[in-house]
């Protein structure tokens, strides 16, 4: 979903940096994935088509933070100008 985000802090020696990957398009979904002691972070449009990649050695990325875009339901708290069906 447009704006959904994943954030990778990763060790760089004496210090560390912060990389983002964001979903930057409408229909497009940000994926990780965790292989062979590689941590990657795709961005993906709605047929599956992977635009950008990025790549972290697993021994050297700190955190990982998944951070989706604020949704709202439908089906939470009751419906817009009724009672409450309690």
């Amino acid at each position: 979903m447009k704006g959904d985000r994943v954030e990778i802090v990763v060790d760089a020696g004496d210090t560390t940096r912060t990389y983002e990957v964001v979903a930057s398009r409408a229909g497009r979904r940000v994926e990780t994935a965790v292989r062979r002691g590689v941590v990657e972070v795709s961005e993906v449009t709605r047929s599956g088509s992977v635009v950008r990649t990025a790549r972290f050695m697993a021994t050297r990325v700190l955190a990982l933070v998944e951070q989706p875009v604020p949704r709202e339901d439908a089906s939470e708290g009751p419906p817009a100008g009724g009672p409450d069906p309690r």
